[in-house]
C-alpha cells in the first residue's frame, strides 16, 4: 500500500452510506448473469465477462473487506471501470431479479474517488465553473443576458410579438437552458422562443444564477455542489413567483431537478419541473401548436435514459415523435427498455479521455438506428444528440439527428396575425 492512499478517508466516505439497502445490494447479488445482455458495453465488447454490470461493482465488497487499505493502482482500476465502462443508465436494474441499483453503487464509488480528489478533468472543470459562476460554461451574467437579448433581436423579425422576457415576475414558466446553448447553440434558444410565442405561453428566463439547468456535479457524486446548483434554480423560481420550471431538451438536467433535487435539498420544492418533451407534446395535442405538415422522411426517436427510464416520459416522447412524423419507426428496444447511446453519465463532458470508449459502446445504439431505416433521429437530450452525431460518423449512418424544437419550428403554422408584413404590404 502506498502512503498517499488514506484508508480512513475511504471508510469515512463509505460508512455513512452503508444503510440496509446498500448492504443488501452489495451482499445479495448471486452473479446470475441476468444483467449481462442489458449492458451496451458488454454487447459492444463482444460479451467480455469483465463488462457484466455485476462484475463492475465487485470493488465495493473488496474495499469493505480490506477496510480501505488499497494502493493507487487499485483506485485507478476502479476509476477505469466506473467511468470508462459504465454510463449509469440503470438498464441493468430493470432486469435484475433483486432490483439491485448498480448505477447507485457505481455512483457511490465515483463519490468516493471524488472525496479523494480523483475525477475526470472535464467534469472537475465544470464543477469549478459552477462554484465560481453558477454555470458549467463559466459565462458571466452580462454574457448570458446579452446573448438572450441578441437572440430576441435576431428572431423578433420572423414572428410578430416575439420577446424573450427576462425576470418577469409571476410568469407561469421559468425556462432554463443547457449552458452550452448560449455558448455554442443560440439557435436552440431562438427556436423555443418561437414555439412559446406561437403557443401563447407565459414564460420568462432568469438573469441570475439558476438559468443553467445542467448539473454535472451529479456525475461525480459531488452532492454539495449538486445541491448548490439545484438550489440556485429553485431560488430564482421562488423569487420570480413562477409555477413551473421548464427544462430544455436535456436528460440529466431534468432528472436532477425533478427527482434528485428534493433529496439533495432535504425538502420538496413547490415548483413543478417539466421537460420540453412534455410541453411540446401538450402544445400539439391541445392545438396550441398546429403543424402545416409532418416530416415526410422516415423518423425514429431516441429515448434518453434520464428522460425516459429515469424520468418517466416514455409515452409522451413516443407520441410526440408520432405526432410530427408521417413515417415513424420505433427502435427495436424502446421506452424504458432502450439501450443507452453511450454518451450519458458524464461521458460527453469528459471529453477526449472518454471518446474512444463511448464510440465503441455506442455501436449498439448505431445498430438500433440503422435497423429502423430512419433518416431523421429525434433526440430530446444534448448529450445524446452529440453522441449520436458522432456515432453517425463513426459507424457510417445516413441520418440527421435533431432536437424536437428544430423540427417543430420548421413545420408549425404561424398564425396570420404573427406573420410579418412584406415592405409596402398593407397592414
Amino acid at each position: 500500500m502506498t502512503e498517499d492512499v488514506n484508508p480512513k478517508a475511504i471508510m469515512d466516505f463509505l460508512k455513512p452510506r452503508m444503510g440496509a439497502r446498500f448492504k443488501t445490494w452489495v451482499e445479495i447479488c448471486t452473479h446470475c448473469g441476468m444483467c449481462a445482455d442489458t449492458c451496451h458495453f458488454y454487447l459492444a465488447s463482444g460479451k467480455d465477462p469483465k463488462m457484466i454490470p455485476s462484475h463492475k461493482v465487485r470493488f465495493l465488497k473488496d474495499l469493505l473487506k480490506k477496510k480501505g487499505r488499497v494502493d493507487k493502482a487499485y483506485l485507478q482500476e476502479i476509476y477505469k471501470t466506473i467511468y470508462y465502462e459504465c454510463n449509469m443508465c440503470r438498464r441493468c436494474t430493470l432486469y435484475c431479479p433483486f432490483g439491485i441499483d448498480i448505477a447507485f453503487l457505481i455512483s457511490t464509488m465515483r463519490g468516493m474517488l471524488t472525496s479523494l480528489g480523483i475525477a475526470p478533468e472535464g467534469l472537475k472543470k465544470a464543477v469549478e465553473n459552477y462554484k465560481l459562476t453558477g454555470n458549467q460554461m463559466a459565462l458571466s451574467k452580462e454574457d448570458w443576458v446579452e446573448t438572450i437579448q441578441w437572440c430576441e433581436e435576431e428572431t423578433a423579425s420572423e414572428i410578430l410579438g416575439l420577446t424573450i422576457p427576462i425576470d418577469k415576475k409571476g410568469a407561469k414558466i421559468m425556462y432554463t437552458v443547457n449552458a452550452r446553448e448560449p455558448k455554442f447553440y443560440p439557435q436552440d434558444i431562438m427556436e423555443v422562443a418561437k414555439i412559446f410565442t406561437v403557443a401563447g405561453e407565459d414564460w420568462t428566463v432568469p438573469s441570475e444564477k439558476g438559468w443553467d439547468d445542467t448539473n454535472l456535479a451529479m456525475f461525480i457524486n459531488d452532492a454539495a455542489t449538486a445541491r448548490s446548483v439545484a438550489e440556485n434554480t429553485f431560488k430564482r423560481a421562488e423569487e420570480l413567483g413562477v409555477k413551473q420550471i421548464a427544462v430544455t431538451e436535456c436528460g440529466h438536467a431534468y432528472r436532477s431537478l425533478r427527482y434528485e433535487a428534493p433529496i439533495w435539498l432535504g425538502y420538496k420544492p413547490k415548483q413543478e419541473v417539466v421537460h420540453s418533451v412534455e410541453l411540446f407534446h401538450d402544445y400539439i395535442r391541445d392545438g396550441r401548436i398546429k403543424l402545416k405538415e409532418k416530416i415526410k422522411v422516415p423518423t425514429t426517436v431516441q429515448d434518453p435514459c434520464n428522460v425516459i427510464r429515469n424520468g418517466g416520459l416514455a409515452e409522451k416522447n413516443r407520441r410526440l415523435a408520432e405526432m410530427i412524423s408521417e413515417d415513424f419507426r420505433p427502435m427495436k428496444y424502446q421506452g424504458n427498455y432502450i439501450y443507452c447511446c453511450g454518451g450519458g453519465g458524464g461521458a460527453m463532458p469528459m471529453g477526449g479521455e472518454m471518446k474512444k470508449y463511448r464510440l465503441a459502446s455506442g455501436k449498439i445504439k448505431a445498430e438500433q438506428i440503422r435497423e429502423t431505416g430512419a433518416k431523421i433521429v429525434l433526440v430530446p437530450c444534448h448529450n445524446c444528440i452529440d453522441q449520436i452525431r458522432d456515432l453517425a460518423k463513426e459507424h457510417k449512418l445516413d441520418i440527421k439527428a435533431v432536437h424536437f424544437k428544430e423540427v417543430i419550428t420548421e413545420h408549425m403554422e404561424i398564425p396570420e396575425h404573427m406573420i410579418p408584413k412584406e415592405e409596402g404590404e398593407e397592414e
